[in-house]
């Protein structure tokens, strides 16, 4: 019941949730359940089999999504590294690491920005962003570097959207001098920022 011939429930449900991600990069938020299950090659009673709602299957597709940034954070942290800013530097590397494959990297985005015009998906983000954040407050670096370092990321991640390359000199150049900031907040702080 609900299982595609060879495939197992996790494979299923793995299928299931890139498919809901195609769907929804493809067709926006409003794409069907059959969408989805016409997709993953399912049908759609054995899409609600494994997710009762699309609500249900929506959240699910976040919640990896989640998970999958988080396990890449994890993934990036320098197990040689101990001092102040560690956990900084691995948030750097986890989103401006270039990728191998820039239009899987634009997909990803999009299908993000599609996710975040749904309240109950937003309220999941927010609260993961708040618990990231309060690590990184905790991280040993001054606050206001933290922020420069944590926007210029931010906004950084956000160039493949736009057809920027993240995989030049530039961009590789720029990501060894933030991760510097992180390793010499001091310099940073030294300077008069009241001079233009």
């Amino acid at each position: 019941m609900g299982r595609t011939m060879g495939r197992s429930a996790q494979d299923t449900r793995r299928a299931l949730l890139t498919a809901a991600g195609d769907a929804i990069r493809t067709k926006g938020v409003h794409a069907s359940l059959d969408d989805v299950a016409h997709q993953a090659g399912v049908s759609k009673g054995g899409l609600i089999y494994h997710f009762a709602s699309k609500d249900e299957l929506i959240l699910e597709l976040a919640r990896d999504l989640l998970t999958a940034f988080r396990t890449d954070l994890t993934n990036h942290l320098d197990p040689t590294d101990t001092t102040p800013g560690r956990l900084t530097r691995a948030y750097l590397r986890t989103l401006l690491t270039p990728t191998e494959d820039e239009t899987a990297a634009r997909e990803s985005i999009a299908l993000i920005t599609q996710l975040m015009t749904i309240p109950a998906v937003a309220d999941l983000a927010r609260r993961e962003a708040d618990i990231i954040k309060a690590e990184l407050d905790e991280d040993g670096l001054p606050p206001d570097v933290l922020t420069l370092v944590i926007s210029a990321a931010d906004g950084i991640s956000s160039a493949p959207l736009w057809g920027a390359t993240a995989d030049s000199a530039e961009h590789h150049e720029l990501i060894r001098r933030l991760a510097q900031i992180t390793r010499r907040p001091h310099l940073w702080q030294d300077l008069d920022w009241a001079q233009p």
